[in-house]
């Protein structure tokens, strides 16, 4: 199979090329070499693999990757919060525009097979939550004279009562928060106005939760905070939590989300629609940063504050993704944060 990996040079995009090409598919690689993600231009790609250091919006690059290859795997994106929002062109550019000139690119050749793309836990907004009293609610976003107060958790939109999380599913409301958020919904809706019309393929989207592992970027505004703690423990400084720590997430290693990639990629044409891609083990972000931190000769410091746009919870249930692609996360919180405290960045 002949498989386009945008985004191919990237944390993830990597690492599913890697398993692509092991096991003995041809792979096209295309991806713009954001500064925010890449200090160098990547000279490791495995022998075989065509690839272009090229914008994917600019629809001849896009023409080009997209002519005779059998599937494709979208991963080009920019990611993260970033520093404010005079960031919101280049979220546009890089993650809605350049996927409707990939997707302009595969109708004009023609493209009949699976479409997988890679989206974000982050499109929920908050996860799900329970009122002892109201049952099931969709709050809205947490106000800021509660957070300016360090009253950090969810309140009942009905009572104003602190909420207890539950496990986010793939029928979740969707309620994009900020920037990044919003683009990443936006390229879901795309992708399923493209395979309405066009009987014989199908999409997958992958709503990925934290991923952390080797090869991550180094610390930036656009990082993960994964990331931001493996950079802080580099410097010998202590990891910075937010908040009081203890926002609950799914941290999932990126060996599962690369295999999950390549699941998508191979099953059968019925399988659509979004899928959490999740390790199924609820962490806090005081929980990792204290796994990583062990050994390394600090102490993470809860310092409070908050970041607008960011959410308490989201905790997800991978229980579909199991159903329809066999995935189940095989690298545990405990040895995937070991390896992780000593794993190389990219710079």
């Amino acid at each position: 199979m002949r498989v386009l990996v945008t985004g191919g040079a990237g944390f993830v995009g990597r690492h599913i090329v890697d398993r692509l090409v092991a096991a003995d598919h041809d792979v096209v690689v295309v991806d713009v070499l954001l500064p925010s993600a890449h200090a160098d231009v990547p000279m490791d790609l495995p022998n075989g693999v065509e690839h272009r250091w090229a914008d994917l919006a600019d629809p001849e690059v896009a023409s080009l990757a997209a002519a005779g290859v059998d599937a494709v795997c979208h991963q080009a994106s920019m990611v993260g919060l970033g520093v404010d929002f005079a960031d919101v062109r280049q979220y546009v550019h890089h993650n809605d525009l350049a996927t409707a000139t990939l997707l302009e690119a595969l109708h004009r050749s023609g493209f009949v097979g699976r479409f997988v793309l890679a989206s974000s836990m982050v499109v929920y907004g908050e996860g799900r939550y329970r009122c002892r009293e109201h049952g099931l609610v969709h709050p809205g976003p947490r106000p800021t004279a509660r957070l300016d107060a360090g009253h950090f958790e969810v309140p009942c939109p009905q009572c104003g009562g602190d909420l207890a999380w539950d496990l986010v599913d793939e029928t979740a409301p969707v309620d994009p928060r900020n920037v990044y958020a919003a683009t990443k919904l936006h390229q879901e809706h795309l992708a399923a106005a493209f395979e309405r019309e066009h009987p014989g393929t199908s999409v997958i989207a992958l709503r990925y939760h934290n991923v952390y592992g080797p090869g991550m970027p180094r610390d930036t505004p656009y990082a993960g905070v994964a990331s931001i703690f493996r950079s802080a423990i580099e410097r010998h400084e202590p990891p910075q939590v937010f908040e009081d720590g203890g926002q609950q997430r799914d941290f999932v290693h990126v060996h599962d989300v690369a295999r999950a990639n390549v699941l998508a990629l191979t099953a059968p044409a019925e399988v659509r629609g979004p899928l959490n891609i999740a390790s199924g083990e609820p962490h806090s972000l005081l929980d990792m940063a204290t796994a990583l931190a062990a050994g390394a000769g600090v102490t993470p410091s809860v310092v409070g504050g908050y970041r607008l746009g960011d959410v308490r919870h989201v905790v997800a249930s991978p229980a579909r993704s199991h159903q329809e692609l066999g995935f189940e996360a095989a690298v545990s919180f405990e040895d995937g944060m070991r390896a992780f405290a000593t794993a190389p960045l990219r710079g």
